[in-house]
């Protein structure tokens, strides 16, 4: 994880995205053309931090229709659709697995909502933290790896110098525009982004919106 300067700060600031956006333009010839191309994006992080992780978990290894899908199914198990750690903790496991939650995602959220229940894990908390402070506390919870960590960085915090290294999405997309023959490693992607630092999640966002786009 990058160092703690400016890790309180939140891309949900103009200010700060904009900065960032001259930042990688400035450094980086390779994403400078897509930059150029789709201009100043909207990025307004979001969601309730409980929420945002029992989401990311349910996200996980599965395509984004698909974990749409799921996602509804399970919010829709509560009267006004909303994901709180006292009634995952409490419901029938049958309901989640029929909502589409997998045996083993069904262990990682009850694992969740457990220590939050019992006040083991502070989510509130979370967001006065650095970003590695927050890796540390969230690698506790069953299920929650670097992935999950990493989404909930960007779009819950906002936090504006997380690199998602294991994502696909980032992986096919520097294979792509840097010219990797294979899919580059985890090394390999934080190579090139030595150039974004302190703005990693400017450059990554740019990535997955190129994908999102291509063609």
């Amino acid at each position: 994880m990058p160092g703690s300067k400016g890790e309180a700060k939140s891309l949900g600031d103009s200010r700060t995205f904009k900065a960032g956006y001259a930042h990688i333009r400035k450094n980086d010839a390779k994403l400078r053309p897509i930059l150029d191309a789709r201009g100043l994006l909207e990025f307004h992080p979001q969601g309730e931090p409980f929420e945002s992780l029992v989401e990311s978990i349910l996200s996980q290894q599965v395509a984004g229709a698909a974990a749409s899908a799921i996602i509804k199914k399970v919010r829709a198990l509560f009267p006004d659709g909303e994901l709180e750690a006292k009634r995952i903790h409490r419901i029938d496991p049958k309901k989640l697995r029929a909502a589409g939650a997998s045996p083993q995602k069904l262990s990682y959220l009850k694992d969740l909502a457990a220590r939050v229940v019992d006040g083991m894990l502070d989510l509130e908390a979370l967001e006065s933290m650095p970003d590695g402070k927050i890796m540390q506390v969230l690698d506790e919870v069953r299920g929650i790896g670097p992935w999950t960590v990493h989404m909930f960085l960007i779009f819950t915090l906002g936090r504006p110098d997380v690199l998602p290294v294991d994502d696909y999405g980032i992986k096919t997309s520097v294979q792509r525009i840097y010219g990797f023959a294979n899919p580059p490693k985890s090394s390999d992607i934080e190579k090139v982004a030595e150039r974004w630092h302190p703005y990693s999640t400017v450059a990554s966002l740019y990535l997955w919106h190129s994908r999102d786009n291509e063609g």
